[in-house]
């Protein structure tokens, strides 16, 4: 199989699974490297493909568009990450993504999607395992969470239970 035959597979194999597939899972299936695999997905993205890189793996998203989403802009201690996620996700919401203003780069944007308590866990897990720090480390804890769920009912309910919790920035 040449490069732009493995890339069509990829996309295709992107598209017909709804969960992300990690890189290492893509390289083995395809006999090349994980280096091979990103290189690939680098291509399809500069080709205008909407590949998402999560930390579960790559994933070509659905957009829902039933679903009704609404940016919250979050401040809280390191140690709270857990409780935060896990409350958006107790109540109904998806955490889709976070964003911090960098005062150099700009807009840093990562995709989470997380869902369940199950997500989060794996999500808490990988941050342990890296030794990693949250990007809202490089901003003093701000950051944003686009937070997706079935309806407003629900994202009121997940504003006002975080707004107990003083996670959401106030004025």
């Amino acid at each position: 199989m040449n490069s732009k035959e493995r890339r069509v597979r990829i996309e295709e194999l992107l598209i017909k699974n709804r969960n992300p597939i990690k890189g290492q899972q893509l390289a083995v299936d395809l006999g090349v490297t994980r280096q091979v695999i990103v290189k690939d997905i680098a291509i399809l993205r500069a080709e205008g493909k909407n590949i998402v890189a999560t930390p579960e793996g790559y994933i070509i998203p659905v957009e829902d568009k039933t679903l009704v989403r609404k940016i919250l802009a979050f401040w809280h201690e390191p140690a709270d990450m857990e409780d935060e996620l896990n409350t958006v996700v107790n109540l109904g919401g998806v955490i889709q993504e976070v964003t911090i203003e960098h005062p150099v780069y700009g807009e840093i944007r990562g995709m989470l999607m997380l869902k369940s308590n199950e997500d989060v866990k794996n999500f808490i897990k990988r941050f342990k395992e890296f030794e990693a720090e949250p990007l809202a480390a490089l901003t003093g804890g701000i950051h944003l969470h686009t937070i997706a769920a079935k309806d407003e009912a629900t994202i009121d309910k997940i504003v006002d239970e975080l707004k107990k919790k003083n996670y959401l920035v106030s004025d």
